[in-house]
């Protein structure tokens, strides 16, 4: 690659990282209010009402109690340790979404005055996403598997039985129901024939995945509420039993950033199942546009589905209950992990019959 267009790639995916960097972090913010104004309009609530209008400025009222907080570390805590496992954890999820494509690619023309890296008057085709990478799928399934040290390690450091029994039980829940997600994740590449996210959201033109593979689809969304802790699966806070589970001892900003990362990896989550199996950001008139107007109507649809499944996570945390652990487990390794293989072995053969 030359070394000018090197420098534009270079600048080009710098863009696009620090733009969705900002919205993860955004996200993160208004998902705990959306989750409060949610849950509380279908348990008859108000939920937050006090901080700006209808509560709008309630995240920012919560990151600046978060900073002012004291940050207390135990005295018998590995303090290296200790510090770099929120960090370990909330990293992952700030990056698995690089290989997810938002919306088609657009065609960018730059004025004329614009100099160097540029050329004068050039015509860009960008992508709408940070790389498109022909091992997308496993760049995701790799960059999930490292938030468990960050956890696990959270409960290790800090010398705390029952943070060290949370840190367990979420690397056994997480590595368990990991094999189901991965499973998950075979059929749409066996149907696109690639492992690139685009070329997976290409596939599904005519149709969207979750009608031709429903099981996976199932398998996928009920894995990815048990990889990222949320309800019915969200044993590692186990309240009654565990405290607040691996993060007992954390405080101010530390505890922010595991409380960031949860919130980030449903976005997340959400935005690789809509690629994966809803026809990511494929729609209506989307081929009778004109290239601009079709990654703003690419954006739109991504983010409506995305924003129906948070919201569906939302729903789930607010009409059921817990599961023990025992059942949990259970249910992973003797349910879902049956239903992957089944769904992997059905797609193989009506794609061996269909090809």
């Amino acid at each position: 690659m030359e070394l000018k267009t090197l420098i534009e790639v270079s600048i080009a995916a710098a863009i696009k990282s620090g733009l969705l960097i900002f919205i993860l972090l955004t996200s993160f913010a208004y998902m705990t209010l959306a989750e409060r104004k949610v849950v509380a309009w279908m348990q008859v609530r108000i939920g937050p009402n006090r901080a700006g209008p209808f509560g709008f400025f309630q995240p920012v009222a919560d990151g600046i109690k978060l900073f002012l907080k004291e940050e207390l570390i135990p005295a018998e805590a590995d303090r290296v340790l200790f510090i770099l496992a929120p960090i370990i954890t909330v990293i992952p999820a700030l990056v698995i979404l690089a290989v997810v494509p938002f919306g088609p690619a657009v065609d960018i023309c730059l004025p004329a005055t614009l100099t160097v890296p540029f050329e004068w008057g050039a015509c860009y085709k960008v992508p709408l996403a940070v790389a498109d990478v022909n091992v997308g799928i496993l760049f995701i399934t790799s960059i999930a598997s490292i938030a468990v040290y960050g956890i696990v390690l959270a409960g290790w450091s800090s010398n705390n039985k029952y943070a060290m029994l949370g840190g367990l039980r979420s690397s056994a829940q997480m590595v368990s129901y990991e094999i189901s997600l991965g499973l998950a994740m075979v059929g749409p590449v066996l149907v696109a024939g690639s492992m690139s996210l685009q070329a997976i959201t290409l596939s599904q033109e005519k149709l969207w995945n979750v009608v031709t593979q429903p099981i996976g689809a199932i398998v996928f969304l009920l894995a990815v509420l048990a990889e990222v802790n949320r309800a019915p699966f969200d044993m590692p806070e186990a309240e009654q039993e565990l405290t607040a589970g691996y993060h007992t001892e954390y405080s101010g900003m530390k505890f922010a950033l595991f409380f960031m990362a949860e919130y980030i990896k449903m976005v997340a989550v959400s935005a690789i199942a809509t690629a994966l199996f809803f026809g990511g950001y494929l729609g209506p008139f989307l081929n009778a546009v004109p290239s601009w107007l079709a990654g703003i109507l690419g954006v739109i649809y991504f983010s409506a589905k995305t924003i129906f499944f948070l919201f569906c996570m939302l729903w789930i945390r607010a009409t059921l209950p817990r599961l023990r652990y025992d059942q949990l487990m259970r249910f992973g390794w003797k349910v879902m992990l049956p239903l992957a293989l089944a769904s992997i072995a059905i797609t193989a053969v009506f794609m061996a019959i269909a090809g």
